[in-house]
């Protein structure tokens, strides 16, 4: 039996892995048709104001935190860049490239940010094949915190790189 240090974050990445594959329908159809998606978030209104709402509401408490015109504003800017194919594209290269989960070496330095009402990052996990040199775990915030926290994102962004000037 590993001991209870060692086994901790294999347990709460089990915890968050779950939690994460029950809300993650979207990353399915996005990592394997992404082409199909982005057409119809193109082509219809309705769909991407539909997707969109979806994303907002499925990970976290969002609607208490969009109004109508935040809501509004991200949509239109998908809606009028026709950037639905290449916003779903992504997770097909991560996935089929293995550049998004990997194990090869990152040796960027790399800041984490981790939220609470958001898919759970485990530093153990991250730390495998990346040079984290920050990683901050923050007690509010989630997916969208560059919306409903920008202050604590601008912060931690801003030490990141204030910490990276400092290193050369």
């Amino acid at each position: 039996m590993w001991p209870a240090a060692t086994r901790a974050p294999w347990s709460a990445g089990n915890s968050a892995s779950a939690d994460f594959q029950s809300k993650a329908g979207y990353q399915k159809i996005q990592q394997t048709r992404p082409q199909t998606l982005g057409c119809a978030l193109t082509d219809s209104p309705a769909g991407q104001l539909a997707w969109n709402a979806e994303l907002w509401t499925g990970w976290g408490d969002y609607a208490d935190y969009l109004d109508v015109d935040t809501y509004l504003t991200h949509v239109s800017i998908y809606w009028f860049t026709r950037t639905g194919v290449s916003s779903a594209r992504h997770y097909y290269e991560d996935a089929h490239s293995g550049a998004g989960y990997r194990d090869a070496p990152n040796r960027a330095p790399t800041a984490v940010a981790v939220f609470p009402q958001d898919f759970r990052t485990i530093r153990a996990f991250a730390e495998r094949a990346n040079n984290i040199v920050r990683y901050t775990e923050f007690g509010r915030g989630g997916h969208f915190a560059y919306t409903t926290d920008p202050d604590l994102v601008v912060a931690d962004l801003r030490e990141f790189f204030a910490g990276l000037d400092s290193a050369s």
